[in-house]
């Protein structure tokens, strides 16, 4: 696998290297131990979701207060979907940038998202499954919900039409109110994000 750090420090692309034959093709999704020594820290699986969804459907942006934190690696296991991760952490030299990926089930290409970055993702298929495979447990009360579509991060969703979006997402703060609420954790520079 390939893997290739992304403009915000500590995000990570995973591409697999395919073995095809007539059967249909194999690949490696995650091995830790590749991640671990790109990333220069441990990540050890504490909890794995799975997200489906329906075309045009827009989901976060989402991160976790730290504690506890929450590493997350994010695969489409089934369809398409535009996949983009704000960096989030009040100090950090590319705070309030994004990247954005296309996750496809068919490339299999992954990304990890570090604590403290936000992640969000738009389906461009119907029927699209997301996997995410998680350092830390859900702990009710730590998720961080920003708006989407807040202006000032001025993310390329690139919809051609309103996007299927839940309640607590729209209504969800810009990044700078929850700065100003205190719930986006500080980037610390010679910590390893994993």
């Amino acid at each position: 696998m390939r893997i290739t750090e992304l403009e915000i420090p500590g995000a990570f692309a995973i591409e697999p290297n395919h073995l095809r034959d007539e059967r249909g093709s194999f690949y490696e999704g995650l091995r830790t131990e590749e991640l671990e020594k790109a990333a220069g820290r441990p990540f050890t699986p504490r909890q794995i979701n799975y997200s489906v969804s329906r075309r045009n459907t827009l989901r976060g942006i989402h991160s976790v207060t730290n504690p506890p934190g929450q590493a997350k690696f994010v695969t489409s296991v089934r369809g398409v979907l535009r996949d983009i991760l704000v960096d989030l952490r009040l100090g950090s030299p590319t705070y309030g940038r994004h990247v954005s990926n296309e996750l496809d089930a068919d490339a299999g290409t992954s990304v990890f998202v570090p604590e403290g970055v936000g992640h969000g993702f738009l389906t461009l298929t119907d029927d699209a499954c997301i996997c995410y495979v998680l350092s830390t447990a859900h702990v009710p009360g730590t998720q961080v919900d920003i708006d989407p579509l807040d202006p000032e991060l001025a993310l390329p969703w690139g919809f051609t039409e309103p996007p299927l979006i839940s309640d607590k997402d729209a209504k969800a703060p810009t990044a700078a109110q929850a700065a100003a609420a205190g719930l986006l954790m500080p980037y610390e520079p010679h910590k390893s994000y994993v």
